[in-house]
């Protein structure tokens, strides 16, 4: 039996009555959630509940439209569905990750804060499922929800966060583009290339992940709304669905459509599985450029020394007057992470038995973590490593006047064993190649500065 006291209220549901804090807008049913699964303390991000509100708003407008909710309880609802999106009562959302695996628990504690809400705008009572919960059930309202998060998360933080990692790339290879350095492959010299080179395959790279998430934020887009309990549509008009992805597209301004499957936006998180997919394409991308850059920054006496990022803290306790790469350093983990959460995403994909994937939770909190993640690591990237480096021209032009692989260009000349020696030569004696092919062949100097150029082979170079 609940126990009187001051700081709580006693609330009932089909399964009797508990305690609830007095203060608390969820009721019974969340309460129960609560008590059952302290797992984490983890709990549903911030654009998840946003999804949830924008979610609940729309089924309430489309109701009121079909003549199935009156005009003055849908307002109400509305407005407290508005007001939940946009993040008023957020510590009213206190539901573990790690719950019931369809996520019926996270969809009553949006029901009864929502309902609570309204009841108090009319001064008569709402119900969480009668009324909030109309036409719908927590297998298409999560996954739904899913998706809204993940299409508005991804088109307002992490594709402009894309964009702009993208035009500083280009501005830093349009400032230093004409500089020449040695190029690396096995992490060993290799040919020359330019820094507009290098930087313009980093830019490419990110510019790829950009169309990728495009391609997957079509399928995204798509919602499983009026799927109701297995994807029939039952206590559903059948319009229904379609109505909310319009209302949704109304709120947001982003183009939601309603699946025309429901069945396997029940059963499936397939979207959800690809999207991540392609954000852990993103880390490798982004995990490659770091590591790149660090390398190149190394030294400043005993590494590479290629480059000088941004001096931003003090790199050492115990050494004064080190400095590391922190940002790079701090992308890396980044990405760690995403790949991490793209691997937990795969496992809850598989979860999908017969008419429902039941662990939609942490697909959830996975899918929107490792966006903001990117978004945010990437503007990082950008504005606190690529911005600010510096580039040591010195340095790269006494390692590539040094660079014995500048010998291939003179291949077809000589041939490859006569160039292995002068390679080799060279590399023994610490001796500029030019020098040495002078000593080892009978090309005149010319001839041999023409081929041996590094602004000429950066472009192909063996040709007249």
């Amino acid at each position: 039996m609940p126990v009187k006291d001051s700081k709580f209220r006693t609330e009932k549901d089909s399964m009797g009555e508990l305690n609830v804090p007095a203060d608390a807008l969820y009721g019974a049913q969340t309460q129960r959630a609560i008590d059952n699964f302290p797992i984490s303390g983890l709990t549903l991000p911030r654009p998840f509940i946003q999804a949830l509100g924008l979610i609940k708003a729309a089924c309430a407008q489309a109701n009121a439209e079909l003549g199935l909710l009156a005009g003055d309880t849908e307002s109400a609802i509305v407005q407290a569905c508005m007001s939940v999106a946009a993040g008023e009562y957020d510590t009213h959302f206190p539901v573990d990750v790690f719950q019931t695996g369809s996520g019926t628990s996270t969809n009553m504690n949006a029901n009864e804060v929502i309902a609570r809400l309204a009841s108090s705008l009319m001064e008569s009572d709402v119900h969480p499922n009668d009324h909030v919960n109309m036409s719908q059930s927590s297998n298409d309202v999560i996954p739904t929800a899913i998706h809204v998060s993940a299409c508005l998360q991804a088109d307002r933080a992490l594709k402009p966060a894309l964009a702009h990692l993208v035009e500083v790339l280009q501005d830093k290879a349009e400032l230093y583009g004409k500089h020449v350095k040695t190029g690396r492959t096995h992490l060993m010299d290799a040919m020359p290339v330019t820094l507009e080179q290098e930087l313009g395959a980093w830019a490419q790279q990110i510019a790829y992940c950009e169309e990728r998430l495009d391609h997957a934020l079509g399928r995204m887009s798509q919602l499983a709304q009026g799927g109701t309990a297995v994807g029939s549509g039952v206590n559903a008009d059948s319009g229904f669905g379609v109505m909310v992805a319009q209302r949704l597209e109304g709120l947001t301004g982003f183009p939601f459509q309603s699946k025309l499957n429901k069945f396997e936006g029940l059963s499936s998180q397939d979207s959800a599985v690809e999207m991540s997919g392609q954000l852990k394409t993103l880390a490798v991308s982004l995990m490659k450029i770091s590591n790149d850059l660090r390398w190149m920054n190394s030294g400043p006496l005993a590494g590479l020394g290629e480059i000088s990022l941004p001096s931003l803290q003090p790199g050492s306790s115990i050494m004064p007057g080190k400095v590391n790469p922190v940002i790079p350093e701090s992308v890396t983990m980044v990405c760690a992470q995403v790949m991490g959460n793209d691997t937990t995403i795969t496992i809850a994909g598989q979860a999908g038995n017969f008419q429902l994937n039941v662990m939609l939770p942490v697909i959830a909190y996975n899918l929107l973590q490792s966006i903001e993640l990117l978004a945010n690591a990437s503007r990082a990237l950008a504005d606190k490593a690529i911005a600010g480096f510096t580039v040591n021209e010195d340095v790269l032009q006494d390692a590539l006047s040094k660079n014995p692989m500048l010998v291939t260009a003179m291949n077809r000349i000589v041939g490859y064993e006569k160039g292995a020696e002068i390679a080799k030569a060279a590399y023994t004696s610490g001796r500029p190649i030019l020098e040495v092919a002078k000593e080892m062949t009978d090309l005149d100097d010319e001839q041999l500065r023409r081929l041996l150029d590094p602004s000429r082979l950066v472009h192909g170079g063996l040709q007249d």
